[in-house]
C-alpha cells in the first residue's frame, strides 16, 4: 500500500471572519479553473500532524499572523456533499500541492466521501492580508452577504460559522478578536449589529457592555471636537 504524507479522506477548512466598515467579511480563494468558483482555505491534514496544529497552519499560510482565535465548529461529511463536476475539477488542479494524494475513489472507479472538520477563526481585519497559495488565482477578503459561487458545500460551512459566532459572540466576548486593541462603544455595536443582522438601541446596549465589567476605559478618541469625542476602551488584563 502506498505511503502518503496526508490523510488522503480528511480535509479541514477554515472561515476566517473579519469586521471592516460595518461589514463582515470572509476570505475566500478563487481557484485556478477555467469557470470562477472559489474556496474557503484549507487543505489536507498531514499523518502526523494534530488537526488543530493543521488549523494553524492553514490560518497562518492564509493571514499571515499567529495570534488568531481559533475554534472547532462542525464536521461536514455528507456523502453527496461533494458533486462529481466539483470532484473532477478540485482533482486537476490538487495533484500538483497533495502528489502523494490519490484521488479518492474506489475499486469501481466511483469517488469516495471526503469529510472535512470546520473551523472559525477571528482576525483584526487591519492586521492581515490575504496571502495565496499554489490552487489559488487570488485569495481576498468578501462580504459575507454578497458571496461568489462555492466548491463543494463551502456554503453551508459559511452558514454553519456564522450560525456558532451568533451564539458565542456574547457569551465569550469575542468581539476583542474583531476588532482592533482599543476600539469605541460605537465599534462594538456596530460589530454585534452586523453579525446579529439587526439594529440595538445604543443606550442599552452600551450599558449591557458596561455592566460586564471587563473594559477598561482610556483616553477619548482624537476626532478634532475633543468634548463630543468618544472614549477608547480595551479589554481588561486577565493578570
Amino acid at each position: 500500500m502506498k505511503s502518503t504524507k496526508h490523510i488522503a479522506q480528511l480535509t479541514l477548512d477554515c472561515v476566517i471572519f473579519g469586521f471592516h466598515d460595518k461589514k463582515l467579511k470572509l476570505i475566500l480563494s478563487k481557484l485556478k479553473l477555467e469557470k470562477d468558483i472559489f474556496a474557503l482555505p484549507g487543505g489536507f491534514i498531514l499523518q502526523e500532524e494534530d488537526i488543530e496544529d493543521a488549523a494553524k497552519r492553514v490560518l497562518y499560510e492564509r493571514t499571515g499572523i499567529q495570534d488568531v482565535y481559533l475554534e472547532e465548529f462542525g464536521t461536514f461529511g455528507r456523502t453527496n456533499r461533494i458533486s462529481d463536476e466539483d470532484f473532477l475539477l478540485f482533482s486537476s488542479i490538487a495533484r500538483d500541492l497533495y502528489p502523494d494524494v490519490e484521488p479518492p475513489v474506489n475499486e469501481n472507479n466511483q469517488k469516495m466521501r471526503i469529510v472535512s472538520i470546520g473551523y472559525y477563526a477571528l482576525v483584526d481585519f487591519e492586521k492581515v492580508i490575504p496571502q495565496k497559495i499554489d490552487l489559488d488565482e487570488s485569495c481576498d477578503w468578501y462580504d459575507i452577504k454578497e458571496l461568489p459561487n462555492m466548491i463543494f458545500d463551502h456554503q453551508e460551512m459559511v452558514a454553519k460559522g456564522l450560525e456558532v459566532l451568533q451564539e458565542r459572540l456574547d457569551k465569550k466576548l469575542l468581539f476583542n478578536n474583531l476588532l482592533p486593541e482599543t476600539f469605541t462603544l460605537k465599534d462594538v455595536q456596530e460589530l454585534y449589529e452586523t453579525v446579529y443582522d439587526k439594529p440595538f438601541p445604543a443606550n442599552n446596549f452600551q450599558k449591557k457592555i458596561l455592566d460586564l465589567n471587563v473594559l477598561e476605559r482610556l483616553d477619548k478618541k482624537y476626532t478634532g471636537a475633543k468634548s463630543k469625542a468618544p472614549y477608547l476602551y480595551r479589554l481588561k488584563s486577565k493578570s
